[in-house]
């Protein structure tokens, strides 16, 4: 399955240590997100859509109300990338 390059750049934050928290408004509708990288920057590179997008591919998974991170599905979607530190 071939994943887009905004898909792959938010999948290759994640597989680095980031994580994407849900915003939610007082019904628990979710309103926005934020989209951190392993430092804690927040990043504006993934929007609902494209959230919603990974969370159908099962790229992404929350467990017990914890932010969203990347699954061994995600990882194996994500083609590996230099890092150029």
């Amino acid at each position: 399955m071939d994943i887009s390059k905004d898909e792959q750049r938010v999948l290759h934050a994640l597989a680095q240590g980031g994580r994407i928290a849900l915003v939610r408004d007082d019904n628990g509708k979710v309103t926005d997100l934020e989209f951190f990288n392993r430092e804690g920057r927040k990043l504006n590179t993934c929007s609902l859509l494209l959230f919603r997008k990974l969370k159908s591919k099962k790229a992404i998974k929350s467990q017990g109300g914890q932010p969203y991170r990347i699954t061994k599905r995600g990882l194996e979607l994500v083609r590996s990338e230099q890092d150029n530190r």
